[in-house]
């Protein structure tokens, strides 16, 4: 399993999860560049291998399985 950063910036890849069972919102799709969140009162990042996402500009964009998210 893949482990990201808070505040890191990703490649979002969706992986079959993401594809079949999305929690992805804020118009997010495949190759858009995001940012790791965590936010308050939220599981932290890694846990159970998904993490929160966000768009550069600060649009919230769901919860994601890390493995969804590639390190350019």
């Amino acid at each position: 399993t893949m482990r990201v950063r808070v505040n890191s910036i990703y490649t979002f890849r969706p992986v079959m999860l993401d594809v079949f069972d999305s929690k992805v919102c804020g118009g997010i799709k495949e190759g858009d560049r995001v940012r790791v969140v965590n936010l308050p009162g939220c599981p932290k990042a890694n846990t159970m291998n998904h993490c929160h996402i966000e768009t550069l500009d600060g649009t919230f964009g769901g919860m994601v399985c890390c493995n969804s998210l590639v390190k350019d």
